[in-house]
């Protein structure tokens, strides 16, 4: 009977209407277009949209490098050697911070 009761209770809010139009916002990033940005879109945004890189925020090239590092060991990123640096060089430049480390 609790268990009815509990299911019952959880299934309510499939039953919710709304009468009123909804709309999802739009928020735009700020793609910053320059060297290397062809080797981020063909390797990084196959995956994840360009939110995700700039919701990091400013950050270091060792903070990059190990972004790019953890894509590939842990979600299997194809990415070559040659578009590491350049995603790498591209991800500094564009949304680094000035510090190495």
């Amino acid at each position: 009977m609790k268990k009815l009761i509990v299911m019952m209770l959880l299934s309510i809010s499939l039953f919710a209407q709304v009468k009123e139009e909804m709309e999802v916002p739009y928020i735009a990033y700020e793609i910053k277009m320059g060297k290397g940005f062809d080797a981020v879109n063909a390797n990084c945004l196959m995956c994840h949209s360009f939110g995700y890189i700039i919701n990091q925020g400013p950050q270091s090239k060792l903070f990059w490098k190990k972004k790019i590092d953890k894509m590939i060991v842990h979600f299997k990123a194809p990415i070559t050697k040659a578009d590491q640096k350049t995603v790498l060089d591209y991800l500094y430049k564009h949304y680094g911070n000035g510090e190495l480390k």
